[in-house]
């Protein structure tokens, strides 16, 4: 399924079911969740993953003072897009309450506190720099963003494979179902636009090429980023799993075939470990 109109993508990302409704939040079996041992090496995976869930709103608020964020398509995505992120950090969080893993009531704040302060003030000249080139900058945004949104879905399928917790896996996949959404949303706006302007392309395949970073890594210190890519996409293996779920869906945008970014960085952790 292509679409021809940032709105069409728009349409049918509204006209998608939301996946974690009341339904889905009810039937989620808590009382279950000690039955089952967490292995502990996973711990730092999920707390790196609710955190990163939980920045989305710093994301969001980023994003909106850039032409991207004031494109009417996307910020109406977004709108949605930032409500139900937040939502998978809370379920994440207490999940690890119930697996015998406790928090702070504060965690929201700490984690925001612990964001480094090269972070802080890089991100606000990023901003500044993406209005030069205007709304062109928005194929860049939803290139990285598409990429992202691909990573987070598979890390969190590998996650449930891996963990073998029935509780936490009934969890992830919902949240990837909606995570499958926000990509694929991602992915269409970045081929729209993209598809008819060689300059875009160009831009976009040489800051992905020399600027993309993992997924949280920049609000994460680097060396937590790598890893919970070690824990989750360690060896070949773990390569070749995300060259063919994220890198092969960067090839097929417009301009970007044979971007080998993401298998690039992922093997530079995952074979260094």
């Amino acid at each position: 399924m292509l679409f021809e109109q940032d709105r069409d993508a728009l349409a049918w990302y509204e006209s998608q079911e939301r996946v974690l409704n009341e339904k889905f939040l009810a039937s989620i079996p808590w009382q279950e969740v000690s039955k089952t041992p967490l292995d502990p090496a996973f711990i730092p995976v999920l707390l790196y993953m609710r955190d990163v869930e939980n920045f989305t709103s710093i994301y969001y608020d980023q994003l909106r003072r850039t032409p991207t964020g004031q494109d009417p398509v996307i910020r109406q995505f977004m709108d949605q897009w930032q409500h139900e992120e937040t939502l998978h950090g809370d379920l994440l969080n207490r999940f690890l309450n119930e697996a015998g893993v406790p928090t702070s009531k504060q965690w929201q704040q700490e984690a925001r506190a612990n964001i480094p302060l090269r972070y802080r003030i890089k991100e606000p000249m990023i901003s500044r720099l993406t209005r030069c080139v205007g709304k062109h900058f928005s194929a860049v945004h939803m290139t990285w963003g598409a990429i992202n949104e691909l990573s987070t879905l598979n890390g969190y399928q590998r996650l449930w494979e891996l963990a073998k917790h029935p509780v936490l896996e009934y969890i992830l996949r919902g949240i990837a179902r909606e995570e499958a959404k926000h990509s694929f949303f991602y992915w269409s706006i970045a081929r729209i636009k993209l598809l008819h302007s060689s300059f875009r392309q160009s831009m976009t395949r040489w800051i992905i090429k020399n600027f993309w970073s993992p997924v949280g890594q920049g609000a994460k210190r680097a060396a937590d980023t790598n890893r919970v890519i070690a824990a989750l996409f360690r060896g070949a293996e773990g390569v070749k799993f995300m060259e063919q779920r994220v890198n092969d869906q960067l090839e097929r945008l417009p301009g970007l075939q044979g971007l080998k970014t993401v298998t690039e960085r992922i093997s530079k952790i995952s074979l260094g470990y």
